[in-house]
């Protein structure tokens, strides 16, 4: 696949750690020219300085925003041309229960989550129906294909991802343009370590049992890896996968079938 994905400009939105920096290697390694976007440049400069096999670029932005999208995706255009695959996957995760959610938690979660993944394809897709070609994965979680307890307003966010994704995908299927979304089950980073910690805190258990309570969700019982996550990207953002739009796929060790 070294070369699977040359001459395409990929921009990958939360590129500066866990599963976004995973993806962005492994598009870069694929061949794709790169745009990291996300909101610390220090980390996003740190990534960038692992991809010197491919162009890359670096760009600050809020993706709830529709003005800061619109100038990082215009930025990100004059450095490296029109944008062919678009990875949405930016995010935040937060807990509580239904009745203690705020109405800044609710907002939050579907700002960045929901809004921003709208805001990205919307800037990016007229560069693909123009080129006649692109790809856009949105990572969404198995939080989008079934409820969990306490995370009311992040299950409502990714479930509206996925519908975005599904709407999509039938306005862009006569136009070489695919839109799916990926799904992972708990992945290892640095939000579920965050949320392995408030479990030990909130219910006095040690790390390590509250960890293994969040595996016991994976069939597999272990937390899938931001690599994992990437190669199906990857897959999907193939031109080989042109047949394979509208899904959302379950990236999750036989949690949601």
């Amino acid at each position: 696949m070294s070369e699977q994905l040359t001459g395409l400009h990929a921009l990958i939105t939360g590129a500066g750690r866990g599963i976004g920096s995973a993806i962005a290697r492994a598009l870069a390694g694929a061949g794709a020219d790169v745009t990291l976007l996300g909101r610390s440049r220090a980390d996003l400069e740190s990534v960038a300085a692992d991809l010197n096999s491919v162009r890359r670029s670096c760009q600050i932005a809020d993706v709830s925003d529709a003005q800061s999208v619109r100038a990082a995706v215009a930025a990100a255009r004059d450095a490296l041309g029109p944008v062919a695959v678009l990875v949405n996957n930016a995010g935040q995760a937060a807990s509580a229960p239904l009745g203690s959610t705020t109405d800044e938690q609710w907002h939050s979660m579907l700002s960045v989550n929901l809004t921003g993944t709208f805001l990205c394809m919307r800037e990016c897709l007229p560069d693909m129906l123009k080129a006649g070609f692109g790809r856009i994965v949105n990572i969404a979680s198995t939080a989008g294909l079934v409820g969990y307890p306490y995370v009311g307003a992040y299950c409502a966010s990714k479930h509206g991802v996925i519908g975005l994704t599904r709407a999509a995908a039938l306005e862009t299927a006569r136009k070489n343009v695919t839109v799916n979304a990926v799904c992972p089950g708990f992945t290892d980073t640095d939000i579920v370590r965050t949320a392995v910690a408030n479990i030990a805190a909130k219910t006095g258990r040690n790390e390590q049992e509250a960890l293994a309570e969040l595996v016991s969700h994976n069939p597999q019982r272990r937390l899938v890896t931001p690599k994992e996550v990437a190669d199906t990207v990857l897959w999907l953002c193939l031109r080989s996968s042109a047949s394979i739009t509208g899904q959302s796929i379950a990236v999750a060790g036989g949690e949601v079938m």
